[in-house]
């Protein structure tokens, strides 16, 4: 026999509530700890499988240097990324691992970053023996300017853009530009100048000779002597300011027969992987027209 259906208590609407509360923590759970991992695993796979496709059909160990804004955080809170001593540590120890006669494919996505972690890797992609690549997609500035100068030739998008290696002088008030430090300290008589503006005048001065100095060693045997001055005047001596782009045109023009306005298709692939944050609105949207 059927049983007759009784009205619902107050208890049971409690106890229905109390279930769905449970449910609602293990879906806030999963979603805030579990599942951010679980696709940051997926991403992670599709970059190495793009990676291996890409040296295998350039017969080159692959190597990344991107810098974007990546959700890492338990509240998704995204963090600014630049060159620094993990990624010169890291970096040096993917190209001590390569063979000698390995070629080197080096991506770079960056706005630069510790001039002594740029340095760092600028060397040692120069003392590699097998030929050295760095590809740009997007942009490579300051530091990342110098490590493309260590390598045997440089591709570009046809849009990308590498920046000036001036150096920079840090302040209490800001960064300035070692060469605009100069022109202020020339402008001036000694007697109205104070004694931290001449301080940091003569470290200007310094940085600029040992910025010349880094670029020399690094393209020194690429180019006639007049030519490597000619490119340490554009790119060392405050021609430009520090975020000025520099075109891969003008590039090619500067460095001749080492640069080339060209990337793998590839590259490409492998960048959409490097998204930026979802949580920021998207800024750009399109539609593939049908075929």
């Amino acid at each position: 026999m059927f049983k007759p259906l009784r009205s619902p208590t107050p208890s049971d609407f409690m106890e229905i509530i109390d279930a769905l509360l449970s449910n609602i923590w293990v879906i806030f759970l999963f979603f805030t700890l579990i599942y951010p991992r679980l696709q940051q695993g997926l991403i992670q796979s599709a970059r190495s499988s793009a990676l291996i496709k890409l040296g295998k059909k350039r017969g080159t160990s692959v190597i990344t240097l991107i810098h974007r804004q990546e959700t890492l955080s338990l509240f998704g809170l995204p963090i600014s990324r630049y060159i620094d001593i993990d990624d010169s540590e890291d970096l040096l120890r993917a190209i001590r691992l390569t063979p000698d006669d390995q070629p080197i494919d080096l991506i770079i996505h960056t706005p630069g970053g510790i001039a002594l972690a740029a340095t760092q890797i600028a060397f040692a992609l120069k003392s590699h023996k097998g030929k050295t690549t760095v590809m740009v997609p997007h942009y490579a500035m300051s530091g990342g300017t110098l490590i493309a100068l260590a390598a045997d030739e440089i591709l570009m998008d046809a849009h990308a853009v590498l920046g000036p290696v001036d150096p920079q002088i840090g302040t209490s008030t800001g960064s300035f530009a070692a060469s605009s430090i100069l022109k202020v300290v020339e402008k001036k008589e000694p007697k109205d100048t104070d004694d931290e503006t001449m301080y940091l005048a003569e470290e200007a001065r310094k940085a600029i000779e040992q910025m010349k100095d880094t670029v020399r060693q690094l393209i020194g045997d690429k180019y006639p002597p007049d030519r490597v001055e000619a490119i340490i005047s554009d790119l060392v001596t405050g021609k430009y300011t520090h975020d000025f782009p520099i075109t891969s045109e003008t590039v090619c023009n500067l460095l001749g027969q080492c640069a080339y306005p060209e990337l793998p298709l590839e590259v490409y692939t492998l960048m959409s992987l490097y998204k930026m944050g979802q949580q920021r609105r998207p800024g750009v949207e399109y539609v593939p027209m049908a075929t």
